[in-house]
């Protein structure tokens, strides 16, 4: 099965953005997709929906809680998907994780810290 390598996390400051990448081993992993999404994971807490991109039409989807400050984009000559952060604030911190849908298996992640 391709991998999916999760990159672009750091520590920045509230108010601060980052830009998250995911990029696939294979030619066809994502293309071959219904959908394509971030997930995180704070510690002691579940792993959480953030945003998906719909592949066949590019149709977005984001959780309340980052809608207006996430954007989910994709490239799909480079096998890679994006996750625009912006205003972040501390409770975004987490692992971010990229996942094919339906969502069932998971690669490394990146971490992202956002200091009050």
């Amino acid at each position: 099965q391709a991998q999916l390598l999760e990159s672009g996390g750091g520590l920045v400051q509230a108010g601060g953005s980052l830009r998250l990448s995911c990029a696939s081993s294979s030619r066809t992993f994502m293309n071959d997709a219904v959908a394509m999404g971030w997930f995180r994971q704070a510690p002691g807490s579940e792993r959480e929906f953030v945003a998906s991109l719909r592949w066949s039409n590019g149709m977005e989807y984001y959780s309340d809680s980052v809608k207006g400050r996430f954007a989910i984009s994709r490239d799909i000559a480079k096998n890679t998907i994006f996750l625009q952060m912006s205003n972040l604030k501390p409770e975004d911190s987490g692992v971010y994780y990229c996942a094919r849908h339906p969502y069932v298996s998971w690669g490394q992640g990146t971490q992202v810290t956002v200091s009050s």
